[in-house]
């Protein structure tokens, strides 16, 4: 087990979790967490998060940062509001800071739920797919498996930027993992060009 709080861990065990995790393969990259289904996978991601003491920066709803208290906090645990209206933007902004943190050999890594809701969809949001392969790092596929009550943070690809081939990778290493409401995982794939939503 990684360093982190001990506190966090017997929170984890309480609730009956485990955390599987062999480390960041490296000082930067992209975790995209799936499949997403429940409001109980954002407490037991920061409970993991502070198990393994890793630094790890997260996209959230820019709505979730106006309150001051709560987006305080928000922050303090590594969250960075999104404007979904201008996510295009915040892909480009957040490869160039990952670009910037290896020029300068610093640590930041980027989590996303790239299902972007709970309920079902039928395509992954792009953008940190798009992080990944603009910044060239790789990326983390983990999971929440409520089938196994395991946080599974063991599996690192490299991304080539041709979607097709890498999200039949990501469909790959992801299969058999359940969320707690295992009807609402979304599919594991972009939409395609001119695709209606």
């Amino acid at each position: 087990m990684i360093g982190g709080s001990a506190l966090a861990r017997a929170l984890l065990r309480c609730f009956g979790w485990r955390i599987d995790c062999r480390g960041l393969p490296a000082r930067q990259g992209v975790v995209m967490v799936y499949p997403h289904t429940s409001n109980w996978d954002f407490p037991i991601g920061v409970l993991t998060k502070w198990s393994l003491n890793f630094e790890l920066k997260f996209w959230a709803k820019d709505s979730l940062f106006r309150s001051p208290i709560f987006g305080r906090w928000m922050r303090a645990i590594g969250g960075v509001p999104v404007n979904r209206r201008a996510a295009n933007g915040m892909v480009g902004e957040t490869a160039n800071r990952m670009r910037e943190a290896k020029a300068r050999d610093e640590h930041f890594w980027l989590i996303v739920a790239p299902e972007g809701t709970r309920g079902y969809v039928d395509h992954w949001k792009s953008g940190a797919y798009h992080v990944a392969v603009q910044a060239n790092v790789p990326v983390g596929l983990a999971s929440f498996d409520y089938a196994t009550k395991t946080v599974v943070f063991t599996d690192f690809v490299e991304v080539s930027g041709e979607p097709d081939r890498d999200f039949a990778l990501f469909a790959e290493v992801l299969k058999g993992r359940q969320g707690k409401h295992a009807d609402q995982a979304g599919l594991i794939r972009l939409k395609a060009d001119g695709e209606k939503r």
